[in-house]
């Protein structure tokens, strides 16, 4: 049995960097879906200042295997010098989906 898919959580700035990223890690096979989720308000502390902005937030489907590789490249397409990205691990779900997203990473080959 293959460990349990993870979701991966990432915030960007822009429609541009979020299609950038979602197209790049599917197109890799570092991921089986990425769901964009526009109009996201982030209030967070950086550089001891509090801000306040309009962000996208990717929903990931990995592998736990391919999270090594999947936060690797996100670092390298991603404008933010410290980027969201926090993997959440999948406790249940459609056994047909969980296999849909081992089959289309990778994971069981």
């Amino acid at each position: 049995m293959n460990p349990l898919p993870l979701i991966v959580l990432c915030t960007c700035p822009d429609l541009v960097t979020v299609e950038r990223i979602a197209e790049t890690v599917v197109g890799e096979r570092l991921a089986a879906c990425v769901n964009i989720v526009p109009g996201l308000t982030s209030i967070y502390r950086w550089e001891n200042q509090m801000q306040r902005d309009t962000e996208f937030l990717l929903l990931i489907k990995t592998s736990p295997a391919l999270y090594p590789r999947l936060e690797a490249r996100i670092r390298e397409l991603h404008p933010y010098q410290v980027p969201e990205i926090i993997a959440l691990p999948i406790q249940t779900g459609s056994a047909a989906y969980l296999d849909w997203i081992t089959d289309c990473t990778g994971a069981s080959e």
